[in-house]
C-alpha cells in the first residue's frame, strides 16, 4: 500500500472482476449500436481502456477534458471544457465513461452538452459513484462501485495530479489534502 493512503478501499482484483461484468452489461445492449465511448480525460483513462478491451464488440472512442476542480479538493461548480470532442455525436448512442461520479454537476453538464448536440442516446458509465456528495437528482446508468464519502486515489483518480497510476482505489490521509 502507498505510505500516503490510510486504506485500500477497492482491491486491483476487485476493479478488473467488477470491469468484466460491466462490460457483460454493456453488451447486452450496446452489442449492434457501434456507441461513441466519451472518455473525461484524464481520470477515466484506465477504466476506459479496461472496459473498451473488455467490451468484445464494434464500439467507436473518443476523449474530451473538462474541469471543475483543478487542483483543489472542492468543485467550483463551474464546468469548462478543455478539449472537446473530435467525433460528431448526432445520431450516436453515446456512452460517457467517468472515473467518478461526485457532486454529479460536470456528469449532469456533459449528459445536456451531448443532447443538445443531438445524440441518439447518452448514458454514463462510472467506476465510482459517491452518492453522499450529490448536488443533482443524477443517478449513473451504469456503475461499478457506490463508495463511502472518502477521499479516494488511484486507478485514475487524482489529488493534484497525483496517484492517477495506483492499480487500486485508497483513501488518502487527511492531512495530506487538508491544508
Amino acid at each position: 500500500m502507498h505510505p500516503d493512503l490510510e486504506e485500500i478501499l477497492i482491491s486491483e482484483e476487485k476493479i478488473q472482476q467488477r470491469i468484466k461484468e460491466l462490460a457483460k452489461e454493456l453488451r447486452k445492449e450496446y452489442s449492434e449500436k457501434n456507441p461513441l465511448c466519451v472518455c473525461i480525460l484524464k481520470g477515466a483513462v484506465p477504466f476506459m481502456a479496461d472496459l473498451t478491451r473488455a467490451m468484445d464488440f464494434p464500439l467507436q472512442m473518443d476523449y474530451m477534458a473538462v474541469s471543475s476542480y483543478g487542483n483543489s479538493a472542492e468543485t467550483s461548480g463551474v464546468v469548462r471544457i478543455l478539449k472537446d470532442l473530435d467525433t460528431p455525436v448526432e445520431g450516436r448512442d453515446v456512452l460517457i465513461i467517468e472515473d467518478i461520479v461526485d457532486t454529479g454537476l460536470t456528469l449532469r453538464h456533459l449528459i445536456t452538452l451531448m443532447k443538445t448536440r443531438k445524440a441518439k442516446s447518452v448514458k454514463a458509465v462510472t467506476l465510482l459513484d459517491k452518492p453522499d456528495r450529490r448536488q443533482t437528482d443524477l443517478t449513473p446508468d451504469y456503475c461499478g462501485f457506490v463508495i463511502p464519502n472518502k477521499y479516494i486515489v488511484g486507478y485514475g483518480t487524482d489529488f493534484a495530479e497525483r496517484y492517477r497510476n495506483l492499480p487500486y482505489i485508497g483513501v488518502l490521509k487527511k492531512e495530506l489534502y487538508q491544508s
